[in-house]
């Protein structure tokens, strides 16, 4: 890993579980800006904004601002702007991020161009998901946040959109555009955000084929975390192999240290 100069950090059961700072999380990321390295917090959160974020970890004692924090709400709203100039969108999602959707045209009512999924949650109920799959019907495009299958929460693994998303997909004979994680334009985008090639960056999370695996496609370095999400079975199952494996944020800084003999980057 000689060479890198950045390093992406998933949030959700990398850094905390239910908002609740994991073991050696917080020092962690202060050893990693000691070091003179550029963080950026790449999530599929789709429930909060960016300042949201920021705030709530700038709380937890995380060294992070807004700046720091790339979502994929955020993507969705740069991509649908790109792809959709002025397209009339249907938002399913659980959570107001409204704020980080500038420049999109949110539609409650009539016929959409764009149907969007965010992250699941109550929301998700029989009536709202028939009417995205009848808007579909029509023709509407679907672009989904991420595909995401499921998050771990203090009270243990909770389905997510992934798991409603690939039901759509089949019963509407189409497939989802993904504007997050693990689309390569995100990845492309945060090494963009932190002015690095891929080869001097490092992704490290605890979904092996969103997080890591992703990150290693776009030629970033993976890191998987036994946190989290991560479950012995998807590991093994999983459709290659991370570069590293650790058991949790707290062991990176010593694994950077190691690679390049202790010295700090600048």
């Amino acid at each position: 890993m000689e060479g890198i100069r950045a390093v992406l950090v998933d949030i959700d059961g990398v850094l905390t579980v239910s908002w609740k700072p994991l073991p050696g999380a917080v020092s962690a990321v202060e050893q990693l800006r000691d070091a003179g390295l550029r963080v950026a917090l790449v999530t599929n959160n789709t429930s909060r904004t960016r300042a949201a974020i920021a705030s709530r970890l700038a709380g937890l004692g995380f060294p992070v601002d807004a700046d720091d924090v790339l979502t994929a709400p955020a993507a969705t709203a740069a991509y649908l702007r790109e792809r959709f100039p002025g397209a009339r969108c249907l938002l399913l999602n659980s959570g107001d991020v409204r704020e980080d959707l500038t420049g999109v045209t949110l539609v409650e009512e009539g016929d959409a161009d764009v149907v969007v999924l965010g992250g699941a949650g109550a929301e998700f109920g029989y009536e709202a998901l028939n009417r995205v799959f009848r808007q579909v019907q029509r023709g509407a495009r679907l672009v989904s946040m991420h595909r995401n299958l499921y998050w771990r929460t203090e009270g243990g693994l909770d389905l997510d959109t992934g798991a409603f998303l690939e039901g759509l997909e089949k019963a509407a004979r189409t497939h989802a555009e993904v504007t997050g994680k693990p689309a390569p334009a995100f990845f492309a985008s945060a090494l963009a955000h932190l002015g690095v090639d891929a080869a001097e960056a490092l992704m490290i999370g605890d979904d092996i084929e969103s997080d890591v695996l992703a990150a290693q496609r776009s030629g970033i370095t993976g890191v998987l975390v036994r946190t989290g999400k991560y479950l012995p079975e998807t590991h093994r199952a999983a459709s290659g192999t991370p570069d590293h494996v650790l058991d949790s944020i707290a062991d990176l800084p010593a694994l950077l240290a190691a690679e390049d003999g202790g010295t700090p980057r600048p």
